[in-house]
């Protein structure tokens, strides 16, 4: 039986229950991708990392979980998405396992990136599944909302829980939480998520798209992230960014051939697609290096335990699940998507600003609260403007396709941006602490760099909305806002310039 047959014969109660198992496993991945953030100097402490060879521990994650969204959701249309969630879901809870027993550097990273592999596949039929359970718009709609909570709400939970966690016991038991949820998810997955073959040919699977980009990627920051050491025109650095421009030239050639692409290359011919992944790449670059380094400077800089500074980042992630929850889908319905989408990357950017200015022993009210809820407002109010953008141009029958497309852009984006800023922090640091300035404060003025740095790249975004994102209805068919139950008669359609 088809799951599409499969799904039809569920009962209401069951398809909610079983909606509430996916955003379990959900809220697992993307507590995943914060928990660490806070508990980072213990691990560098403990397992010896440097200040550059530290960001290896959120970019392995990173990068495998980018790089193998699209393939995971390939499979699971060849295979069936409900057995290719529970592979997922055995994966990463193992890797789970892994990385809270790990006693050395490579161990440790080569579990997170195994991490990072089951999350992609998780949460890539994840949505695939949420979406054949709820084929009604309003029933769809509803459940959009409460999964869309989930994924926003997780940035919260994962901070405070890593400053907890870190603080009650070690940094191992930020892994080791994974494990008893895990496992009550797979049990659950087995009794209420909605079995069936997978349709399409096996044979045509693009293995070589999907390793070449990850493999490219994978190059290209551990040359970014050992620039320093190598030397930027060393014949290392240089031969390693060789290699991954010949792996993405060999991509887009694949891609090119092949029957059943991994990325179609039409797709980038699409204007709003590709302006939309474009802004998401500077922007998770700027966002996922203010996590990494915020939490470095908050511990460092004003000598904060893990419990506070998981319950410093509160302020933003709040303000985040405010807008995730229902005001950014009121402001688009409002205003449209560039002026909300320009405006929030140009807050995100003030407030990274302000992070630049945060001295030694500084306050929390003055030199990290204002930064925080900026930050918060502006990721809150055009991350939905994105993703909206993203889609409007895209055939409702491709929306998946392109949904893994911009999601891959936002994580690749980031482990880029982290690598780049990361470097740039600790050649400042180094610069300073050889003129003679103490530990510390040179530590903190490398953070202040990449800060600014970061501020750059989200205002660059912001620049690419206000000038080419074209303006999109609301009402068009394959667009569901999120987190937007219903839409009352009445209501105003978006308007605007289609250029």
């Amino acid at each position: 039986m088809s799951f599409g047959k499969n799904h039809r014969v569920m009962d209401s109660r069951r398809r909610w229950l079983a909606l509430i198992v996916l955003c379990l496993g959900t809220l697992m991945i993307v507590l995943d991708t914060t928990i660490v953030n806070v508990a980072l100097p213990s691990i560098r402490d403990d397992l010896g990392f440097s200040e550059t060879s530290l960001a290896w521990v959120v970019n392995a994650y990173v990068l495998t979980y980018g790089g193998f969204l699209l393939l995971g959701g390939r499979l699971g249309d060849l295979l069936g998405a409900r057995r290719v969630f529970l592979v997922g879901l055995c994966l990463f809870t193992f890797s789970s396992l892994a990385c809270g027993i790990a006693d050395s550097q490579t161990f440790l990273v080569t579990a997170r990136a195994v991490q990072g592999v089951g999350g992609a596949v998780v949460s890539s039929v994840s949505l695939s599944l949420m979406l054949n359970l709820f084929t009604e718009q309003g029933e769809r709609a509803k459940a959009m909302g409460l999964f869309g909570f989930v994924a926003a709400g997780g940035g919260s939970v994962g901070v405070l829980a890593g400053g907890l966690l870190t603080g009650a016991f070690d940094w191992h038991w930020i892994f080791l939480v994974n494990l008893p949820v895990g496992v009550l998810v797979l049990g659950l997955s087995l009794f209420l998520l909605p079995g069936g073959r997978g349709e399409g040919d096996f044979r045509h699977l693009d293995f070589a798209g999907a390793i070449t980009v990850t493999g490219a990627l994978l190059v290209a920051v551990y040359a970014i992230v050992n620039g320093n050491s190598a030397g930027w025109t060393s014949a290392r650095t240089l031969g390693l960014l060789g290699v991954a421009a010949a792996l993405l030239a060999a991509f887009l050639v694949i891609e090119s051939r092949v029957r059943a692409p991994l990325v179609p290359l039409n797709f980038f011919k699409l204007r709003n697609l590709t302006t939309a992944s474009s802004a998401g790449i500077l922007w998770s670059a700027g966002m996922f290096a203010w996590f990494f380094l915020s939490a470095l400077y908050l511990q460092i800089g004003l000598g904060y335990r893990p419990l506070l500074v998981g319950l410093a980042f509160l302020p933003s992630n709040a303000i985040m699940m405010a807008f995730s929850i229902g005001l950014s889908a009121k402001v688009v319905m409002r205003f449209g998507t560039r002026i909300p989408l320009a405006l929030g990357l140009l807050l995100t950017s003030l407030g990274l600003v302000l992070f630049a200015r945060a001295p030694v022993g500084g306050s929390f009210v003055r030199d990290v609260l204002p930064s925080m809820i900026l930050l918060g407002i502006g990721a809150g109010l055009s991350l939905n403007p994105i993703m909206l953008a993203a889609m409007s141009e895209v055939p409702q029958d491709e929306s998946g396709l392109a949904s893994g497309v911009v999601n891959t852009a936002f994580m690749m984006g980031g482990a880029l941006g982290l690598a780049v800023l990361a470097s740039i922090a600790a050649s400042r640091s180094s610069s300073l602490q050889a003129g003679g300035l103490g530990e510390t404060a040179a530590l903190v003025s490398g953070y202040h760099a990449a800060f600014v740095v970061g501020a750059m790249f989200t205002l660059a975004a912001a620049i690419l909305g206000a000038v080419f994102v074209r303006e999109i209805v609301a009402s068009a068919p394959h667009l569901h806002l999120p987190h937007h139950d219903h839409q009352h008669a009445g209501e105003p359609e978006l308007e605007g310039a289609t250029d």
